[in-house]
């Protein structure tokens, strides 16, 4: 038995620290990219929400001719585990929800709910509007989606508005920054 013990070889010091090196480029190269996918698997949350408010703004529309606040259109997240905030223009739909544009008391929003203590944001950026939906007595209406979806300075932001622009592009762009 002491003999089959002696012929056995292990691996040397120079084939286990090649291995780590490996290892370690590897992680180097997948771990930034998986932050990435899941970053803009994040932003789907923004863009789905922002979708369903836009039907049910249009549906509002249809039924009371203008469209109307987050609390008169009937329109409520699921849950609270929302990572993004939502603004809306408030009664009577008219203007855009960014607060340098429209004035801040004059917007629906609705909370991040995460992570717990989420910082609510604002959207100066993502939620300027169109002439059409700024002057007075205009029909037309801008939601925002805005948060902080990698904990660094940049903010993410979506919009969308009567005509359904907007969904297409992040400004700013919080995963591309």
């Amino acid at each position: 038995m002491l003999k089959q013990i002696k012929g056995q070889k292990g691996f040397t010091l120079i084939e286990l620290m090649i291995v780590v090196a490996i290892i370690g480029i590897l992680a180097a190269i997948a771990i930034p990219n998986f932050l990435r996918y899941q970053a803009k698997s994040r932003q789907s949350e923004a863009k789905t929400n922002l979708g369903a408010i836009f039907v049910a703004e249009t549906a509002y529309l249809s039924e009371n001719s203008r469209y109307g606040s987050f609390s008169e259109i009937g329109y409520a997240l699921a849950g609270t585990t929302n990572r993004y905030t939502y603004r809306s223009p408030l009664a009577g739909g008219v203007g855009a929800s960014g607060g340098t544009v429209f004035p801040a008391a004059n917007y629906d929003l609705i909370p991040c709910g995460a992570p717990v203590g989420c910082a609510v944001s604002t959207d100066a950026a993502p939620a300027v509007p169109s002439a059409s939906n700024s002057a007075v007595g205009a029909v037309g209406f801008t939601a925002s989606a805005v948060a902080s979806i990698d904990n660094d300075a940049t903010i993410d932001g979506w919009s969308v508005n009567d005509i359904k622009g907007g969904l297409t592009q992040a400004v700013p762009d919080d995963v591309t920054t």
